[in-house]
């Protein structure tokens, strides 16, 4: 959300990783957005961890505990909607903004469970400092689900299309880059200063390359059905109604 405002406000021109449900209920508000690219089909990235003294060993284990989201109509809100519902567990879900912040009010016993993605919390999981009890991934509905999205502002794509081609183009092209040339790991290590092997651990265990495809929002008519389910639209929208108003995608896979 803290993304996606600036971006319809005009402030910006592209926000990055944004939760779909969110984009399409500001669609349906007739904000000014425009999906751009795919950016994390599935949720291999998320997880929820809990310090090993609280006894909660997985998501079944939280009746009446704080299981932390990032914001409303973020991507983390949506998968742990989805999961408690597939599990039949009833915590209290509370927004708890950032990896960060969200470390912190776990490891003082504010909140109960965070939620996190790679590199945060790794260091402390392999420390034993907190433990994993539950992954995106343990979702079965959105294995093959668009749950994030880059978007733009409608007018400024509009008005700088041509370069916001190019810009999708360079962000394929990096894509390629880190899972083709070792140098990448060692870039990524020194940007998020973590060590090369918990560099490496987040690419290959939490990012395979497929999750990160840019060409197609998929699962989009499970997307619909669950904005309407959890409330982020007040009418049910069709997919077609989506494809023509919202989604522009910029990206095409080089032909082979």
């Amino acid at each position: 959300a803290s993304t996606l405002t600036p971006v319809i406000a005009g402030s910006i021109d592209i926000a990055m990783t944004n939760g779909t449900l969110g984009v399409i209920s500001a669609f349906a508000k007739g904000m000014p957005v425009k999906i751009i690219s795919a950016e994390t089909t599935g949720a291999p990235d998320a997880f929820w961890y809990a310090r090993p003294e609280s006894g909660i060993r997985s998501i079944k284990d939280t009746a009446g505990k704080t299981v932390a989201f990032s914001s409303p109509g973020s991507s983390t809100n949506l998968i742990i909607l989805q999961l408690t519902q597939q599990e039949k567990a009833t915590p209290k879900l509370v927004a708890t903004g950032g990896a960060p912040a969200t470390l912190t009010q776990v490891m003082t016993a504010q909140i109960d469970v965070g939620w996190s993605v790679p590199p945060f919390v790794l260091q402390h999981l392999a420390e034993g400092r907190l433990q994993i009890i539950a992954r995106g991934s343990d979702v079965a509905a959105i294995r093959d689900q668009t749950i994030r999205v880059n978007v733009a502002n409608a007018n400024a794509l509009k008005e700088k299309r041509d370069a916001f081609v190019r810009y999708v183009r360079a962000l394929s092209r990096a894509i390629d880059w880190a899972y083709s040339d070792d140098a990448a790991l060692d870039a990524y290590a020194g940007i998020a200063n973590v060590p090369r092997g918990l560099a490496q651990r987040t690419r290959d265990e939490f990012y395979p390359k497929d999750s990160l495809q840019l060409a197609e929002v998929r699962g989009l008519d499970l997307t619909l059905k669950q904005a309407l389910e959890f409330k982020y639209i007040t009418a049910p929208l069709t997919a077609a109604e989506v494809q023509k108003g919202l989604i522009d995608i910029l990206y095409v896979p080089p032909q082979r």
